[in-house]
């Protein structure tokens, strides 16, 4: 278990150097594979406990995806079903959307409930 800033930047240090040797990946019986294997883990849980990665907003990724298909709040209001006044509160946070506008959400733009409902 890595404890302090300054053990994870050594450890993931030499995991950059491992990494280097492209048969300390693909091949089980070289000899960085385990070493690798071993920090590679080490670091993945110190960055999960100090660095968690927050989960997106319903707005960041209701922008994205409209991004993504080419959308403007017209089109998504169209798509929603609801006024482009609406689609605009949503996307300024300003209200939230009700419970069949967020199924609505979810479905057809392919964002996971977990988003949409904010939990």
């Amino acid at each position: 278990m890595i404890h302090t800033e300054p053990q994870y930047k050594a450890i993931l240090e030499r995991v950059e150097e491992l990494l280097l040797v492209s048969e300390n990946i693909e091949n089980q019986n070289a000899k960085g594979y385990l070493e690798l294997n071993l920090l590679s883990d080490l670091v993945a849980a110190y960055e999960e406990e100090n660095y968690p990665v927050k989960k997106p907003s319903l707005t960041e990724v209701v922008k994205l995806r409209m991004t993504e298909r080419g959308l403007n709040q017209k089109l998504l209001s169209e798509l929603l079903g609801v006024s482009t006044s609406r689609v605009s509160e949503y996307l300024t946070g300003k209200s939230e959307p009700t419970l069949k506008v967020a199924r609505t959400i979810s479905k057809k733009l392919g964002i996971e409930a977990s988003i949409v409902l904010g939990v």
